[in-house]
């Protein structure tokens, strides 16, 4: 049994991240900005699973949030924020720097309050995102930080030697909440494999980079080769 802790796991892609070490009899931290909607995922999810509140985007609260926790062989760092679109036109500083400070200064503060608990193989899964490898209109400061992840990841994995980290950045998740409403049949055409990314696509991926000893330094687009499209 491991002890795994995912930092955004009450909804879509974290959520079921979550529910699937704890069906696999793991034990499981999950984490929202929101205490009791902490307390709700987790008792959804069953098995051993505990919820705590704790937001990135407010660094100076981390360590307190996470005191309880006494061993992590596996941490999921998914808490992302979608609701940032600033262009050079209107930039708005306040949206930009919580989206820079929940992943740049949030990501490494986690792994900062837990360094002594992580256990010697622990591994770190981050989740970066697409746009800075296919920026839109409006992804300045979204391309940029998921740039950051990546340099972020190499420096810990320097830093944390043997602890393993790795960075995934999915594509458009069709049946996640933020797009299965929508009509995508444009980007499913252009994407090679012909059906785009699940969200258990994503569990799979984020499992299999916990769980491979010998993967370290990865940064895995799971997108069905749409950036190819």
């Amino acid at each position: 049994m491991s002890s795994v802790l995912v930092v955004g796991g009450t909804s879509g892609i974290g959520y079921q991240i979550a529910r699937h070490f704890a069906d696999g009899g793991d034990r499981v931290t999950l984490t929202s900005r929101d205490a009791d909607r902490a307390a709700a995922a987790a008792k959804q999810i069953g098995g051993d699973t505990t919820g705590i509140a704790l937001d990135l985007a407010q660094p100076h609260g981390i360590a307190a949030a996470l005191a309880d926790i006494e061993v992590v062989d596996h941490l999921v760092l998914a808490a992302i924020d979608r609701e940032v679109n600033t262009k050079v036109v209107d930039y708005d500083v306040d949206l930009a720097q919580r989206l820079v400070t929940l992943k740049l200064v949030g990501y490494p503060e986690v792994v900062h309050a837990l360094r002594s608990r992580l256990a010697p193989d622990a591994a770190i899964v981050m989740f970066g995102g697409l746009a800075m490898l296919r920026p839109y209109p409006g992804s300045n400061t979204v391309s940029t930080v998921n740039g950051g992840v990546i340099g972020l990841m190499n420096t810990l994995i320097v830093e944390l030697a043997p602890i393993r980290v790795n960075v995934i950045h999915p594509g458009i998740v069709g049946d996640s909440p933020y797009w299965r409403d929508r009509d995508l049949s444009p980007v499913v055409a252009r994407t090679p494999c012909g059906r785009l990314a699940q969200m258990a696509d994503i569990v799979d991926a984020v499992a299999f980079l916990l769980r491979n000893p010998a993967v370290n330094g990865v940064s895995l687009n799971v997108d069905g080769g749409t950036l190819l499209g």
